[in-house]
């Protein structure tokens, strides 16, 4: 495959090494904060008294940092990559400023959004200047660079979270602040990385920007996103999530509309998806990323409740996920440099992702750590070679004016993906949660051993609340279980894992269709060298 205009000069190695620092400072920052942000939150919320409005903490910065990429990719193609990925971690570190001394839950969601516009640039821009650099054959073995630094960011944010969030104070200033406070020494030096070392040659586009793209977009990923998040408590078929259905469609047909007419200078230009590499590399990010991002998200809850692991603990139990895939990601990248070959590690990638799911959805409450780390091992691996190859895979037949637009689109494609997936596997596992504990539960009343000891004045308070007048289970709330005795809480713990079971068996499903599209889709081509 070959790019169809001519590539700028090309760096040594050494020279492109420097200008990964740069960019690694950036996406360090963003991928940090997403994981020490969701470790600390139930602290945080509870601080501001917020806490049946947390969730809007997240939706904020991913509506707006969602919808902040692909304007990135544009801005980048027609300003240069250095002035814009500056400008994005400025607006990082002044949304982290702002958010470190929020007074009120809704208070600290806005300022979540104005951080969120500054992160959705970092990682779609050092993708884009990676492949500015290099061949269509080299990327992988850069491009591993990035992922391995969010696949430590992944371990780190939640040890950092925990601690920071355990502190009541430091230095006079409340611990989960420090959070949001340490971004902005780490962004100046990020900043002073990035102007020393981050030449890109650049040839500027002539293209104004689609204002009229990007209002619409809005219009039509916003409301979708928000249902996401929400829909869950607000019922899938309740008035608001088809209100916003509605409204999110029409702004999508509308998006489209506009994309169309305006040609060459659009937001994501509608002929990208001619291309055939671009229209697969992007239809595999989202639905690796619902089958990833879904999985990442479940699989702490079960570390956390059918383990009864502290979420530092759990972040520390899922170290073999990074090491798997740090090592496989460095390792794909350099045989994807020296042979040219893609799709064999495209499709066992993606083949180990299936497999992961698999062995996610046999476990019981019962199940040793050791079958659980093979299941991450299998994760690990999978991603670190599917996620550059699909990313390689997309950028390989793109011009390179529209390299910042293409990269952007593949990142948007990937976060809703995930945005699917999170709200997917979430759903599924809290709307059959209630009913498998309570078949659990009627079935364990029969057992005298259990009716003694729930009975027992310390767990028939810590059931308080659990259980509804009706017989039915609240399981939104597990904090009760490290209170029972543990025969008290086996039918809790069999009902959540019975109900992640189904979660992860949705997730094979997903695996299965990205693994279809690999291996039937994708064509095996030698990737070019220029």
């Amino acid at each position: 495959m070959t790019a169809s205009d001519t590539a700028p000069a090309r760096l040594e190695h050494r020279q492109i090494v420097t200008v990964l620092w740069g960019l690694m400072l950036g996406m360090f920052l963003a991928a940090l904060d997403q994981t020490v942000v969701s470790s600390a939150l139930r602290t945080i919320a509870d601080d501001l008294d917020g806490l049946t409005a947390q969730a809007w903490v997240t939706t904020a910065y991913l509506v707006t940092g969602t919808i902040a990429t692909p304007l990135y990719g544009k801005l980048s193609d027609i300003h240069g990559r250095r002035p814009v990925y500056v400008c994005a971690i400025v607006l990082f570190a002044a949304g982290s400023l702002l958010c470190g001394f929020a007074t009120s839950i809704h208070e600290l969601a806005a300022f979540r959004a104005v951080q969120g516009l500054g992160g959705g640039g970092l990682m779609s821009l050092a993708m884009t200047v990676i492949a500015d650099l290099t061949s269509p054959r080299e990327r992988g073995r850069y491009q591993g660079y990035i992922t391995a630094v969010f696949a430590g960011a992944s371990i780190a944010g939640p040890l950092l979270g925990g601690m920071l969030a355990g502190q009541d104070t430091l230095w006079g200033i409340a611990g989960w602040r420090w959070i949001f406070l340490l971004n902005v020494p780490l962004a100046a030096l990020a900043v002073v990385v990035v102007l020393r070392v981050l030449h890109v040659p650049h040839r500027p586009v002539p293209h104004r920007l689609d204002y009229g793209g990007a209002v619409a977009l809005a219009i039509g990923i916003v409301p979708l996103l928000v249902v996401a998040e929400q829909g869950r408590m607000w019922g899938w078929g309740s008035g608001r999530a088809l209100a916003a259905y509605l409204l999110g469609l029409t702004g999508l047909v509308l998006f489209v509309a506009l994309e169309r007419r305006t040609g060459d200078a659009a937001l994501l230009p509608m002929r990208l998806f001619s291309i055939r590499a671009f229209r697969l590399g992007t239809a595999l990010h989202f639905v690796v990323g619902i089958a990833m991002f879904g999985a990442l998200t479940t699989l702490p809850l079960h570390l956390q409740l059918a383990r009864g692991m502290t979420p530092v603990a759990a972040g520390l139990a899922t170290l073999p996920v990074v090491v798997a895939n740090v090592t496989v990601t460095l390792l794909v990248g350099r045989l994807m440099a020296r042979t040219g070959k893609f799709k064999v590690f495209l499709v066992a990638g993606i083949g180990s992702l299936t497999l992961s799911m698999v062995v996610f959805a046999t476990l019981r409450s019962d199940s040793p750590l050791w079958y659980v780390s093979i299941g991450m091992l299998c994760l690990g691996a999978g991603l670190g070679a599917a996620m550059q190859t699909i990313t390689t895979l997309a950028q390989s037949e793109v011009p390179r004016g529209d390299m910042g637009a293409a990269t952007a689109s593949v990142n948007f494609f990937r976060s809703n993906g995930g945005t699917v997936g999170t709200a997917a596997f979430l759903s599924i596992l809290f709307s059959l949660a209630g009913s498998r504990i309570a078949e659990r539960l009627a079935a364990a009343e029969d057992d005298p051993v259990f009716r003694r000891l729930a009975a027992q004045p310390h767990n028939a308070h810590a059931l308080d609340g659990v259980l509804r007048a009706d017989g039915s289970v609240n399981p939104e709330d597990s904090a009760f279980l490290r209170a029972l005795d543990p025969h008290v809480a086996q039918p809790f713990l069999d009902g959540y894992v019975g109900a992640m079971q189904v979660a992860f068996l949705a997730g094979v499903g997903v695996a299965l269709i990205a693994f279809a599209i690999a291996a039937w889709r994708v064509p095996d081509t030698r990737l070019s060298a220029d």
